[in-house]
């Protein structure tokens, strides 16, 4: 019998039921390192998990918008950010099927990757999530430029992880209309699971609609 590939949906709600907290609830560094200086206006989290980035903004004055396919990790997000005492509004999507109205000031994507991911998909959404900046504002994208250090020499599975210059491709964005201003790589200490300590480099684009 043909074993059918489980739906984002689907796989997202397993891996968050999984255990009662996934992510440690910081902020992703690759946003607070792009995000930081900017003025807080609104702002677009597109695959907010249990919504560390998503608080992070608001509570520096940012108006969010968070967005993920698992309505488990939004839960969760809703109530990290009531106790943080902020307000952010919470929309549930699978962005190949469908995606938040309007533009905004701020669009973030960080670490858009996924066992399921289907033909084309990363590069529809980031299309879609340029196309909701406003005039003047900015999309940041991060995203893992390889496995750790330690588990190079044995990956769990194969990946394609895309380069920078696939990621600004991707993006597809209009001559003239853009501004690339971050195109670069962070590397942050990481440890396995088993405790072995490493680092591992991660992909940071931030790009900035021009008025």
């Amino acid at each position: 019998m043909t074993e059918t590939t489980p739906t984002a949906e689907q796989f997202w709600e397993d891996f968050y039921r999984e255990r009662d907290q996934i992510w440690t609830g910081n902020a992703n560094a690759t946003l607070v390192r792009e995000a930081a200086d900017l003025t807080p206006g609104t702002a677009l989290d597109l695959g907010c998990g249990e919504g560390g980035d998503a608080i992070w903004l608001a509570t520096r004055g940012w108006q969010v918008t968070a967005v993920d396919v698992s309505a488990t990790a939004m839960q969760r997000g809703a109530q990290h950010a009531t106790d943080a005492g902020v307000s952010i509004e919470w929309q549930r999507h699978d962005l190949m099927e469908t995606f938040p109205e309007g533009t905004f000031d701020l669009v973030s994507a960080q670490f858009l990757h996924s066992p399921v991911e289907r033909p084309d998909e990363r590069a529809r959404i980031l299309r879609r999530a340029a196309e909701a900046v406003a005039p003047g504002g900015s999309l940041i994208v991060g995203g893992h430029a390889g496995w750790p250090t330690w588990a190079a020499d044995n990956p769990p599975h194969a990946v394609h992880f895309p380069t920078i210059d696939e990621v600004i491709e991707q993006l597809d964005l209009a001559p003239g209309g853009w501004q690339v201003e971050t195109a670069d790589f962070v590397t942050t200490p990481s440890t396995s699971p088993d405790g072995v300590a490493g680092e591992r480099s991660d992909s940071v684009v931030r790009v900035r609609r021009l008025a």
